[in-house]
């Protein structure tokens, strides 16, 4: 006999609760190991981030049950449709997040991101770059889309699951700029997961908007710190958000169960490809 819907409820939040910060408590304990026998902290988070790429890679091909999941693959006739608007998604992630990021920096400063910056420029510009276009994309996206975005869509729906690993891959930045630099970027991956049901688009979309962020000149974005500039660009980004949403989303049908809504219990479904 099934359980009453309030169960359900209660549990998903718990598990919207609980697995977030079980995942983020395992990595900065880690972290703060690796650190303190490497000595210096970027370095430290690149190594770091090569281990939880392979802890989770080995995690994901020898138990994929673990991360049986709700993404439905889609038939190709309508990828590049999406593709081209996940495209355009990523620049206004890329413009709306640096905007919001910036005025609040130019509103109350961040002691937490002039700290980061100064340890990226302590570091070394080749350490530098080492971390942000390859060792943060990989470890980045098999820690929260590979890792903790399938376990929450075993008993959450998508709107739950693409906000809560956003959240969490956005607070993981310690600092409220990049926080707020983060977050479309962290929703956009996540449907772009829910999509595909892989990890390797959900890299190289992470490894270009962190590209965009060392290429794109200063003069350009300090433009774009204003509130004005903020709300219009994250207001474009939330619309096209909604249009990935639709792509992403299983269509309706006898199949689908409680998941596809805002939260519900998961049924046993079939390992998607890692």
């Amino acid at each position: 006999m099934p359980a009453p819907p309030i169960k359900f409820r209660l549990v998903s939040i718990a598990w919207c609760v609980l697995v977030p910060l079980g995942v983020l408590a395992a990595y900065l304990g880690l972290g703060l190991a690796v650190v303190s026998v490497v000595g210096e902290p970027v370095l430290g988070t690149a190594v770091l981030g090569g281990m939880v790429a392979l802890l989770v890679g080995a995690a994901r091909l020898f138990r994929p049950r673990w991360f049986a999941n709700a993404p439905t693959i889609r038939p190709m006739s309508g990828t590049p449709r999406f593709t081209r608007t996940v495209l355009g998604c990523l620049a206004l992630a890329f413009f709306a997040g640096q905007s919001l990021a910036l005025w609040l920096y130019a509103l109350a400063g961040s002691a937490g991101f002039d700290e980061s910056t100064r340890a990226r420029t302590d570091a070394g510009p080749v350490l530098a770059l080492l971390l942000a276009l390859v060792a943060a994309p990989v470890a980045e996206e098999m820690l929260f889309r590979g890792l903790l975005y399938p376990l929450l869509r075993r008993r959450v729906g998508i709107i739950a699951a693409v906000l809560v690993t956003a959240a969490g891959f956005s607070l993981l930045h310690a600092n409220v700029v990049q926080f707020a630099a983060t977050l479309p970027l962290a929703v956009l991956l996540a449907l772009v997961y829910e999509r595909t049901g892989v990890l390797w688009p959900c890299v190289l979309l992470h490894l270009a908007f962190n590209l965009a962020a060392v290429l794109v000149p200063a003069q350009l974005l300090g433009a774009l710190a204003n509130p004005v500039s903020a709300l219009l660009m994250t207001a474009a980004f939330l619309g096209c958000a909604l249009a990935v949403y639709r792509m992403a989303a299983p269509a309706p049908g006898p199949a689908q169960d409680d998941r596809d809504g805002d939260g519900g219990d998961c049924r046993e479904s079939e390992p998607q490809a890692a």
